[in-house]
């Protein structure tokens, strides 16, 4: 994508920070011990992450931030919202998937919105990280990034969280639902 196209207006980048800080501070016991004011610097210093950040929110991923990675000096951001980011559902698993389908096809694929956006899908650790967290996916689903040897069989795996439990299921790749999206992850 040009890059061009990864910038926010002021108005934008304003607003994104607005809603990134009040959501920071409502939600503390996702990231203890970190300071708003050093995740803002590095966000002010990083526009294309910033506009990635915009785009997770336009989708209604929530983004907050979940970790620091202190060897990288990077603060990480994952999709909070309760669901499955609703403008994120209905997709197949990748390309390949799509290109398959015969008939009925979805709008996209999981794999080539979350590059378009700048966010990598989450694994089945970071989807169980997340739930460590509090209660995502109670009535939705969501892809996660699926080992090589399991879609080389035409197969993709998704997470959801159902009686206190992360569970990890299959399914074709090229299957989509409406309650059905994916979460992804961006670090700063």
């Amino acid at each position: 994508m040009n890059n061009e196209k990864r910038k926010l207006s002021p108005i934008q980048h304003e607003e994104i920070l607005r809603v990134l800080k009040a959501r920071f501070e409502k939600n503390m016991n996702r990231h203890e011990g970190l300071e708003w004011a050093k995740v803002q610097i590095k966000l002010e210093t990083n526009t294309e992450k910033l506009w990635t950040l915009n785009e997770m929110e336009i989708t209604d991923g929530e983004p907050d931030v979940v970790g620091h990675n202190e060897e990288k000096d990077e603060y990480i951001f994952y999709d909070c919202s309760a669901e499955s980011p609703k403008g994120r559902r209905s997709v197949c698993y990748d390309r390949e998937a799509l290109e398959a389908r015969k008939q009925h096809k979805p709008q996209n694929n999981a794999i080539d919105m979350a590059a378009d956006m700048g966010i990598e899908i989450l694994t089945e650790e970071q989807y169980r990280e997340l739930q460590k967290l509090g209660n995502f996916d109670t009535k939705t689903s969501s892809w996660v990034k699926t080992p090589a040897n399991i879609r080389k069989l035409g197969g993709a795996i998704f997470c959801d969280y159902r009686y206190d439990t992360v569970f990890v299921y299959h399914n074709g790749a090229e299957s989509y639902y409406a309650a059905r999206g994916f979460r992804g992850s961006v670090s700063v």
